[in-house]
């Protein structure tokens, strides 16, 4: 018997545990499943993760309502994070290694992959899609192509939130569609557009399990946070550009809560699976005023592979079943998310071809080793190999800063420089070799 039905048919709970045996009447044998998936969120950018000058009780009860992980990685950029979680493979083994373009219609996530909400619907689960996509806008790469039945939202990177027009890449042109199909509602908040999707698709599944894929567009650009908290957060003496990120974070606060008020309304809170992730780190992109997040004391933002560009706020909430206020410091990734799920949910899945893992032990014993003693990761000619504390990163890249030659190698120990400004690579050579080693066969593999 493995440990997830251990826990599930026995009484036994392992130390530290996050899964066990609800109380009362069990729960049915598909539970709903619910990911949030914010976009350029900073790794500290919620108060349970650290953050001191936001208002955040919503994503806060949340987290603090399941497991907490505090090293969780996603891609350095957009869509090859959205690639990953929705695979479980690498974004390179998904075909999505970077941005996908706005321009191209063959740019886009193959229709070969078999994505998380084809595996929920094999399973006769009903699926939808809220939100960002940006995995292509090509009819066979749209979601409704890719395992989703029932889809709204917009197709590429970023949207202004009221005219629903992709302004950044030209021509400029309006992005809004609900199954494929073009919709217009100008002048109405994309944010409270999801809200309302999804509460429309909660009410009509309400009496059948579902997978609901909610990519939000917040906090990435434009920072169009509501008046009120535009002005709290002024009033509080925020300075400029954290106070337009601020608001734009306490407003995406809001609508995750009014989302979690409608599971509760339904009766399907209790029952219902959910993951919360940022994609990647926080942006300092010009659009993004150049700034407004924070990644805390790890160094990077978006694009870059130091920790602050791939460490990401992430949690799994799961009221009947997992224990509250749960943490668990093992590396994990975004592709680990789909076979977790999988054996959450009973779904059988061919995990040989995964490059994520069942985070299941991890949540049953919070002494159980990591699943990813190595790792690795790319964007462009930056890559970064890890290998327990060891981190190394090669041709580095963080946006506005620029590097020697001598740190285009750069080691660091992550145990005693969480901050990853020291560069070892001159003391450890040997370390360097190993580590760059393993980023040419992970390479290999990836082809």
């Amino acid at each position: 018997m493995n440990l997830l039905a251990q826990t599930i048919t026995g009484s036994l709970l392992l130390a530290g545990g996050g899964l066990s045996a609800s109380a009362g009447n069990p729960p049915t044998p598909h539970p709903n499943v619910i990911i949030i998936y914010s976009d350029d969120q900073g790794a500290i950018d919620l108060n349970c993760f650290g953050a001191t000058d936001l208002v955040t009780p919503n994503m806060d009860k949340l987290v603090e309502s399941g497991v907490k992980f505090t090293q969780f990685y996603g891609a350095p950029i957009c869509s090859p994070s959205r690639a990953g979680l929705l695979t479980g493979k690498t974004p390179q083994r998904a075909g999505v290694p970077g941005n996908v373009s706005a321009r191209s219609l063959e740019a886009g996530m193959p229709g070969s992959q078999y994505t998380m909400a084809e595996m929920f619907k094999d399973a006769g689960y009903k699926t939808a899609h809220i939100g960002k996509w940006h995995l292509g806008h090509a009819k066979d790469k749209q979601p409704n192509a890719q395992g989703f039945d029932y889809s709204f939202g917009h197709f590429v990177g970023c949207i202004d939130n009221y005219s629903h027009f992709f302004y950044w890449d030209g021509p400029n042109r309006h992005d809004l569609y609900r199954n494929g199909k073009e919709v217009f509602y100008p002048g109405q908040y994309f944010p409270d557009l999801m809200v309302q999707e999804a509460s429309k698709f909660l009410d009509e599944n309400k009496d059948h399990p579902f997978f609901m894929y909610y990519a939000m567009n917040t906090p990435h650009y434009p920072y169009q946070g509501s008046p009120k908290w535009l002005k709290y957060y002024r009033e509080k003496g925020g300075k400029y550009p954290r106070d337009l990120y601020a608001a734009f974070i306490s407003t995406m606060d809001e609508k995750v809560g009014q989302l979690l008020n409608k599971l509760e309304e339904l009766g399907l809170r209790e029952n219902t699976i959910i993951v919360f992730q940022s994609d990647n780190g926080y942006s300092t992109e010009e659009r993004a005023h150049f700034g407004g997040g924070s990644a805390g004391i790890l160094r990077g933002s978006k694009f870059s592979l130091f920790e602050g560009g791939i460490r990401v706020p992430a949690a799994i909430s799961w009221p009947a079943r997992l224990h509250p206020g749960e943490v668990r410091n093992q590396v994990a990734i975004n592709g680990d998310w789909m076979p977790t799920l999988a054996e959450l949910c009973k779904i059988e899945l061919d995990t040989h071809s995964l490059d994520g893992k069942s985070l299941v032990p991890i949540l049953n014993d919070k002494r159980h080793e990591t699943l990813h003693p190595a790792f690795c990761w790319q964007n462009g000619k930056h890559w970064a190999a890890r290998n327990g504390k060891w981190k190394l990163l090669g041709n580095p890249v963080i946006l506005g800063e620029k590097f020697a030659p001598e740190d285009s190698l750069f080691l660091v120990n992550l145990e005693t420089d969480p901050g990853e400004m020291s560069n070892l690579a001159t003391k450890f050579p040997k370390k360097v070799q190993a580590l760059k080693k393993q980023f040419e066969n992970w390479q290999k593999h990836n082809q």
